[in-house]
């Protein structure tokens, strides 16, 4: 099968194209916003008609949910809503399978126990989430043959990313505070990567799953696992002493697909295994 990597050279568009060489897979694209732009309808018309994908994993995304508030909400809407319409109907002509990413954020964060499952009410409160929810939308509107895959706390080899963040921090401090009232699981982008491809060669039933790895924690507690080979305090904040432009939830949960046969990794072991690969251990 012919495949496009849209947003190729972000932190999933990269790994994706790692897992895809390391399985001796060719026949893909990666292309990044140079070479399509997808909130630019006639190219990616022009595109889909030359090259013709069979599936397309729409990697690209705008993803500063802070700026998505107020400076960066223009190109937020025409990314992640515009522009997913755009590939979605552009699908839909050629016959292409699309697997979206989408994100926890499309629900509102104020459960606080459970797991929200992939057909439980949404209600983003953020202009993030708000975007990403109208791509999911406009991917059921247009396409027959999608997976739309949700979400959370992404870290990998290929980006800035929280892990990163905390280990550059170690550097520095002797003492750092993160929030601890906020839960998740995290998600390393090799499980999406693996679980997305899952999907496509599996002929998993088309419609919407969630992917994390397993298990629960806190900011706080990630952070304490990704720092507890290093000469650092890490001390437990409130998110009240941390305001942030965009509303983030306290509780985001999601059910993983694992009655479609794939094995989640623990997030701590998926953490160990990605800061044994940076050479973190």
């Amino acid at each position: 099968m012919k495949i496009l990597i849209t947003g190729g050279n972000g932190q999933l568009g990269q790994e994706m194209q790692h897992l895809l060489n390391q399985r001796g897979i060719t026949d893909y694209e990666a292309a990044d916003v140079e070479k399509l732009d997808i909130t630019d309808e006639a190219s990616v018309e022009t595109y889909f008609a030359e090259n013709k994908p069979e599936v397309v994993y729409h990697c690209a995304a705008y993803t500063a949910v802070d700026k998505a508030e107020g400076e960066g909400k223009a190109v937020n809407e025409a990314v992640n809503a515009t522009g997913t319409e755009i590939v979605a109907k552009a699908c839909a002509k050629y016959d292409a399978l699309l697997v979206y990413i989408s994100t926890d954020y499309v629900f509102d964060g104020s459960r606080t126990e459970g797991e929200y499952m992939p057909d439980d009410p949404t209600g983003p409160r953020n202009e993030y989430g708000r975007t990403k929810l109208l791509g999911e939308q406009a991917v059921k509107k247009y396409c027959q043959k999608y997976y739309i895959v949700r979400t959370a706390w992404v870290y990998g080899k290929y980006g800035h990313n929280f892990v990163y963040t905390m280990l550059n921090l170690a550097k520095t401090h002797d003492k750092l505070t993160v929030v601890s009232d906020q839960v998740g699981r995290p998600t390393w982008t090799k499980t999406l990567a693996e679980f997305i491809t899952y999907l496509v060669d599996n002929k998993i039933a088309y419609g919407t799953y969630h992917c994390s790895n397993d298990g629960t924690c806190s900011w706080y507690e990630f952070a304490k696992e990704i720092l507890k080979d290093k000469d650092v305090e890490v001390l437990p904040v409130s998110s009240d002493e941390y305001p942030t432009a965009a509303f983030r939830p306290h509780y985001s949960v999601m059910h993983l697909a694992k009655e479609t046969g794939f094995e989640f990794p623990m997030w701590q072991d998926a953490l160990h295994e990605f800061m044994a690969e940076i050479g973190e251990k």
